[in-house]
């Protein structure tokens, strides 16, 4: 059953996928078009589904689900990813792929392959304190508060 995303509890589980280019209006707007139908369906063993989504930036398509109502299945998940990889397929975009890093440089976002991020930290081209996209935050309250940190706080760390 699709809600909207900022009705979802602080503890809704969520799921990022970042887009390698932003996204035009038109193009938002048929994937809006898209989630809502998805997500107006989606179930678990029969059971609906309590769901909401995003799109941030016009660059991230953030997916949440209440879990203290239902919890996602294997198939449930399965036929999310299958709903990522058609707008993949139809807008030409690259939703999927954990191996990129998103990140600020001033106002722009930058997204670049994980070894080309590693370049740019060994270049100084980037900072620890480098806004960086933590996709790894596991819910609703984690966006709002972990999500768009400096480098040197998520798991990006590791590379300074």
């Amino acid at each position: 059953m699709f809600v909207p995303f900022d009705t979802l509890p602080d503890s809704a589980r969520i799921w990022i996928y970042p887009a390698n280019r932003p996204l035009s209006e038109e193009e938002s707007i048929k994937i809006q078009d898209k989630m809502q139908t998805f997500l107006t369906q989606w179930t678990a063993h029969g059971t609906d589904l309590q769901a909401g989504f995003k799109i941030i930036y016009k660059r991230f398509l953030v997916i949440a689900l209440n879990e203290a109502l239902q919890s996602a299945s294997g198939c449930s998940i399965d036929a999310s990813v299958r709903c990522i990889q058609e707008i993949e397929q139809e807008f030409n975009l690259t939703l999927l792929d954990k191996m990129n890093v998103t990140f600020r440089q001033g106002e722009y976002l930058a997204y670049k392959p994980l070894s080309e991020f590693k370049k740019l930290v060994k270049n100084r081209s980037v900072s620890k304190d480098t806004i960086v996209f933590n996709n790894l935050v596991l819910n609703k309250k984690e966006l709002e508060t972990l999500w768009e940190v400096p480098a040197q706080q998520s798991w990006h760390a590791r590379f300074f």
